[in-house]
């Protein structure tokens, strides 16, 4: 996650937000206090990037929404801050093997996105889609057609930190995939303004647990129909204005909310 604007070489992968870097501590958990993941999630990915003005390493999450799509952050492909590395890693539990392995054909960020400055505290319209050369061998997720009420049980997906830090040099990505039990937040359980139609709020029950940098782009999914896992956000920051990932509610963008967006993109 990004956690302001003036620190856009840190911004790559938010806890969610920032890139696929968003929230931790210093154990061997990633998205902070989270732990290794419990199933495959063929529709996981990775995008290995590096800082634009630092030159550091990072990582952001995504998420297969089509056999030759996947969606993420606008933060994680924002040129600005990041050169990604041009692939995209699909269905591994490892960051940096394993799954299948996909250049990145195109990227289209939404028309609206802008990155958190001194006017606006979060990222507005925080979601991007990238083309792969060809397509992935992985199960796509659904996306959800709505993101579930306030208490709805989620889990998050991440590569991100296991250090609760926003510097990228002291950051510790985890090279397993983890994964973290939440919840749909009220939008009052974020930081005034911070959630919204387009933006939810996400809540953990465990104490200083959430996603941090490294997991921005990746997904919170909910159990749909029958139980099938469906996608309902992509990781993109802080939900208030405290510094650090783990201490407080998450800030996601609603997949739902750019249903429209997403398919027009994909089928045009």
């Amino acid at each position: 996650m990004l956690k302001s604007a003036g620190r856009r070489a840190v911004a790559v992968t938010a806890v969610t937000a920032v890139c696929a870097a968003l929230f931790s501590t210093g154990t061997a958990e990633a998205i902070v206090k989270g732990g290794d993941s419990t199933q495959r999630y063929s529709f996981m990915a990775s995008i290995p990037e590096s800082v634009k003005q630092t030159g550091d390493r990072g990582v952001c999450g995504a998420s297969l929404i089509d056999p030759q799509w996947v969606v993420t952050a606008g933060h994680c492909v924002d040129a600005n801050l990041v050169i990604p590395d041009g692939i995209v890693r699909i269905g591994s539990e490892r960051q940096h093997s394993g799954g299948t392995v996909r250049r990145i054909a195109r990227v289209v960020t939404h028309p609206g996105y802008a990155l958190q400055n001194a006017e606006i505290p979060f990222n507005r319209n925080d979601i991007a889609l990238i083309k792969l050369d060809r397509p992935g061998a992985g199960q796509p997720i659904r996306p959800a057609s709505r993101p579930g009420a306030p208490g709805t049980p989620t889990r998050l997906l991440g590569f991100g930190t296991t250090v609760d830090t926003n510097d990228f040099k002291k950051a510790k990505f985890a090279e397993r995939l983890q994964e973290l039990d939440v919840r749909r937040g009220a939008e009052s359980e974020c930081g005034p303004g911070y959630a919204g139609r387009t933006r939810l709020c996400t809540v953990s029950p465990r104490p200083e647990s959430m996603a941090c940098i490294g997991d921005s782009g990746g997904p919170q999914i909910r159990r749909g129909a029958g139980g099938r896992w469906e996608l309902i956000g992509v990781t993109s920051g802080p939900g208030t204005a405290r510094e650090g990932c783990a201490g407080g509610p998450g800030l996601y963008s609603s997949v739902p909310a750019y249903a429209d967006w997403i398919r027009r993109t994909i089928r045009g």
